[in-house]
């Protein structure tokens, strides 16, 4: 294993976290945000209103991308596994 296909399968891993972690972050940032301005404007300062709906958002989008997530994931696992004869050649 070389120096350059060490930096790309690490490359490849990061992109890979990002664009999985990216549905769940994002729904995660817009309902935290609609949530702030909830309870700025009615002035209710409740920790449990953060993390319910944040927690219900998270489910459902896991629920609609999940799929394509486990998908992305084994796809990439699979491609690294039989990647794996022509990295170990000396």
């Amino acid at each position: 294993m070389n120096q350059d296909s060490a930096v790309s399968i690490t490359i490849d891993a990061i992109t890979l976290a990002f664009k999985l972690g990216a549905p769940l972050l994002i729904a995660g940032l817009v309902v935290g945000l609609v949530v702030s301005v909830f309870q700025a404007v009615t002035q209710i300062q409740e920790q449990s209103l953060q993390f319910i709906p944040k927690l219900v958002v998270a489910a459902i989008v896991l629920l609609v991308a999940g799929p394509w997530m486990l998908d992305s994931l084994v796809s990439w696992t699979t491609e690294l596994y039989g990647s794996i004869p022509t990295v170990a050649s000396p």
